[in-house]
This record gives C-alpha cells, sequence and structure tokens, in this order.
C-alpha cells in the first residue's frame, strides 16, 4: 500500500513540473521583448520595394526624315552582248575577264585574210569596169559627132549611150562590193560597243566564230551610272508622285540587306506606267553614279526614298514605345527615380527613332530595357544609354 502512494505521488510531480516548464516557455513566446522586437524590424525591411534595374535613353530634339523603303535589285543600265559580225577565226582577245572598258576599246580580232583577198578581187574588178565605162564615153563621143553629121543612124548613137549607162551601173556595183568588203574588214576588229564592266571570256582564240553568233564572246554591263529597281506599295505612290512631279531631284539611298549600311546616294529616275494587280505594288527606277563601283548588277539593296523632313520634332528611341489597349506609351523615369506611364501620340520613324506629337518632352529619361518589369510608380534604378543616332 504504501509502495503504492510513493509511485502516485512521483508520478504528480513529474505531471506539475511539466506544467510549470509548459507555462514559462509560453510566456517567453508571448511576452514583449528582444526577440519580438528584432523579428518586427526584419518584417518592415522585408516590406521595402526593392528598386528595379533598367535602362534608359535620352529624348532629343532633332530632325526626323520622312522616307519609303523597299527592297531592291541593282540592274545595269545597259547589258550588251558582244558578238561576231563576221565568219572566220578569233585570233586576238585584247581584253581580261572582269575588266573596265571604255566605248571603242578593242576587245578582239578576227583573221581578216580572207577578206583582205576579196577586196583585191573586187578591186580588179571595179578598174575593170571602169576602163570599160571610159571607152564605152568615148565611143559615145565620136558616135555623137557622126550622127550629127548625119553620117551613122541615130539607133547607135542611142544604143552606145545605153552601153555608157550599163557600164556605169557596172562599176557603181562594183564600188559597192568594194565598200562592203571593207566593211567587214572593219568589222574584223571588233571594239567595246559602251563603257562598262566585261564579264567572263565565252571563246578563246583560235575558235571559228560566226556572224550573229547566239553565245557571243563577251558581256559588257554598264555600271556607271547604274540603276536600282525596286518596288513600293500603291499606298504609298501619291506621295512619291507629289515629289516627283514638283521638278526637284527625289533623293533615293542605297542600304546594304540588313539596312545598316549606306552604300550609295542617288537619284529617283522613273516610275513605271502601272500597277502590279498581282501584288498591289508599282516598280520605280532610281539612278546611282556608281563611280567607286559600290553597286554590282544583281546585288539585293534596301532603296529608301525621301519624301520630306520634320523639322525640330521630339525623337524617342523605338525600344522605348510600348503598346497596349489603349494605344502607345513609355515610361518615363523621373529625377526621384520613379518610372511614370505616359500616353504618347506618334509621328512618322525612320533609323530606330520615333517622332513623338504629344506625352515627351526632349531631355526626358525613357526607358529602353526592362519595361516589361514596370508598373506606373514603380521604384526603378536607371542606366543611361548612350542616345540613339540617325542613320547616315
Amino acid at each position: 500500500m504504501l509502495g503504492v502512494m510513493r509511485a502516485s505521488t512521483r508520478t504528480w510531480l513529474v505531471v506539475v513540473i511539466g506544467g510549470c516548464v509548459l507555462a514559462g516557455g509560453a510566456y517567453a513566446l508571448t511576452r514583449p521583448g528582444k526577440g519580438q522586437s528584432a523579428k518586427t524590424g526584419g518584417a518592415s525591411a522585408a516590406a521595402v520595394p526593392r528598386a528595379t534595374p533598367v535602362v534608359t535613353a535620352v529624348t532629343r530634339a532633332g530632325d526626323l526624315p520622312v522616307s519609303i523603303t523597299a527592297l531592291g535589285s541593282v540592274t545595269a543600265l545597259n547589258t550588251v552582248t558582244v558578238r561576231s559580225r563576221v565568219d572566220g577565226q578569233l585570233m586576238k582577245v585584247h581584253f581580261s575577264e572582269g575588266q573596265l572598258v571604255r566605248a571603242g576599246d578593242l576587245l578582239a580580232e578576227i583573221d581578216p585574210s580572207p577578206f583582205e583577198a576579196q577586196l583585191t578581187q573586187a578591186e580588179g574588178q571595179l578598174a575593170r569596169d571602169m576602163a570599160a565605162l571610159q571607152n564605152a564615153r568615148l565611143d559615145l563621143e565620136r558616135y555623137r559627132v557622126l550622127v550629127d553629121k548625119e553620117m551613122i543612124a541615130r539607133q547607135q548613137y542611142d544604143t552606145q549611150a545605153a552601153t555608157v549607162r550599163q557600164a556605169e551601173g557596172a562599176v557603181k556595183a562594183n564600188q559597192g562590193q568594194v565598200e562592203l568588203i571593207k566593211v567587214q574588214i572593219s568589222y574584223t576588229r571588233i571594239t567595246a560597243p559602251l563603257s562598262g564592266r566585261v564579264g567572263l571570256r565565252l571563246v578563246d582564240p583560235g575558235n571559228m566564230v560566226k556572224a550573229n553568233d547566239p553565245g557571243g564572246l563577251v558581256v559588257i554591263a554598264q555600271i556607271e551610272p547604274i540603276a536600282v529597281v525596286f518596288a513600293i506599295p500603291e499606298d504609298s505612290l501619291q506621295p512619291v508622285l507629289r515629289q516627283y512631279r514638283g521638278g526637284k531631284a527625289v533623293p533615293v539611298e542605297a542600304y546594304d540587306r540588313e539596312g545598316k549600311r549606306k552604300v550609295a546616294t542617288g537619284t529617283l529616275a522613273a516610275i513605271d506606267n502601272q500597277i502590279d494587280p498581282a501584288t498591289g505594288t508599282v516598280k520605280l527606277k532610281a539612278s546611282f553614279p556608281n563611280h567607286d563601283g559600290a553597286l554590282f548588277p544583281n546585288q539585293f539593296v534596301n532603296a529608301r526614298v525621301l519624301l520630306d523632313v520634320l523639322p525640330n520634332v521630339v525623337l524617342a528611341p523605338g525600344e522605348a514605345i510600348q503598346r497596349g489597349p489603349q494605344g502607345a506609351f513609355v515610361y518615363v523615369v523621373r529625377p526621384d527615380g520613379v518610372a511614370q506611364m505616359r500616353r504618347l501620340e506618334l509621328g512618322p520613324s525612320d533609323g530606330g527613332l520615333v517622332a513623338v506629337k504629344q506625352g515627351l518632352k526632349a531631355g526626358e529619361a525613357v526607358v529602353v530595357d526592362g519595361a516589361e518589369k514596370l508598373q506606373d510608380g514603380a521604384k526603378v534604378e536607371p542606366r543611361e544609354r548612350a542616345p540613339a543616332r540617325t542613320k547616315s
């Protein structure tokens, strides 16, 4: 009985001590003190939003060119396939492949000996017929004296006069034959019909060539000046026509495939007389001096037709322009480091710059990278980028 009472007492003591420990722990956790103050301070620090890093660019005032850009192809103003005009053996070639030649330069020679022999034969025939003509004229003069004295019949005189005319015809025919052969001899020296760049040689010396051979000897492409043919949408035709019909030269610039590097500057030369109904475009041709040879036939370029220049407008980089259901907008970084959303009214764009009619002033910083993370009134950490420049 005594043992049972001692066990019960120990159990009670354990329960009482455990309850005291739990109560003390609860009090320590719930009482205000150093630990709770530190926790509250940490929560407050975590509640402060961090600034969002962004890249900004500064808007500026300047002139903006208004232009139309289209993909075009460089075309030689004139392309000639040089062919032989007589049959013969090609003896010499006086050009190098890819060489620049001038009109009248000697390109090749054909063996002239057969034509020289024909010329000698024709000249001999001409001399014989001229001698016969001279004799016929002398006889005619004698017959004229005799017929006046009625010593011969009038018919004999008339027959001699016809003989003279026949001899004159033969001489004239022989003179024409001589001139023809001389022309053929001149054709044995093949010269450049225009200035340009020769292509690859199509016939080697020693081969027989024929008049008007379809293959030809070489192709010459005129590259100074040179043309660029491109097509613009029919909706853009009227602004171009207004500039073209105004009598002033319409500037056209040729850029490389990527549209970053200007290759050459020229002027609009012609506008096609009809719109292509299949594509809804009209073809334009621009002429370029091409003294430096920067443009090459069949090269693809971006042709930019300058229509107008907007003076002293606010220019913003195109990367800063955002678009939403209510239109275009940008985030402007205020001096206090807060991003402010601005609604914009935009004008034309060119070279990565956009003309802003309303919503921005020159000298304001706009976000060009990181705008997708922002909201109106957000704190930002800006890093300025160099101002965008118009392509030259």
